[in-house]
């Protein structure tokens, strides 16, 4: 199945099952069964800020594709502090929070995880698609970014993501660059650096990036959590 479709559009009353528990000592959320832990160590603890899933809707059957996980520093909070007065409804709606979140300079990284098989190819089509267009609309695509997108689709063009596979980016707080890796079972972690800053910005985009992200539900769930961080 291609991915071209819009895997981020969710009926209005859709809802997706996450509950916690304790694993070893170690809280686990469970996005849809798959579980995320609330917390993970990079350069400093990250806490789990915002999950959701990307699906499509197909007569009626809803198919789901991938399980994510937003990790951000805490101190993210202190970033947003104009939007204190909003609720959760209206951060969902407001792409300047968005905007903003994405460019705070703190520690950010995501977990995606594997629910549906499809070709590594399909997804790094579907990613260079996503981020291509947003450069274009901001005549920002040059050959430098065509090129840092290239790569990142022959990094995906020879790998299969079985279920349960995951893809995570990994962006630092003081440097325009993302780190994305890909595991699956029984293989070696592989990695690949993009240095670009403009097509790091629109990966970001991609999967924050308010109404325009291509998980609704993990907008909103964002948009819940910060929302009730910034009340505090």
């Amino acid at each position: 199945m291609s991915l071209t479709c819009n895997i981020g559009q969710l009926p209005a009353n859709h809802t997706f099952k996450t509950h916690s528990h304790t694993k070893m000592g170690t809280e686990v959320v469970l996005v849809d069964e798959v579980p995320f832990p609330s917390q993970i160590t990079t350069t400093k603890p990250l806490s789990l800020l915002g999950h959701g899933i990307t699906d499509i809707e197909i007569h009626f059957l809803q198919i789901k594709f991938t399980a994510i996980g937003v990790y951000l520093d805490p101190e993210v909070v202190s970033h947003l502090q104009q939007w204190k007065t909003k609720k959760a409804n209206e951060l969902a709606e407001d792409d300047d929070f968005f905007d903003a979140l994405i460019s705070a300079p703190v520690e950010k990284f995501l977990r995606v995880v594997v629910i549906k098989e499809i070709k590594g190819s399909q997804y790094g089509v579907q990613l260079e698609s996503a981020v291509r267009d947003r450069l274009a609309a901001d005549d920002k695509y040059e050959e430098e970014e065509e090129e840092a997108l290239e790569k990142i689709v022959e990094f995906f063009q020879s790998k299969y993501f079985k279920k349960d596979s995951t893809i995570t980016f990994h962006f630092p707080a003081t440097s325009a660059t993302a780190e994305i890796s890909f595991h699956t079972e029984g293989k070696e972690e592989s990695k690949i650096k993009v240095e670009n800053a403009n097509v790091v910005e629109n990966i970001k985009k991609w999967y924050l990036g308010g109404t325009r992200g291509v998980s609704p539900s993990t907008i909103s769930s964002l948009a819940n959590t910060l929302s009730a961080e910034l009340t505090k």
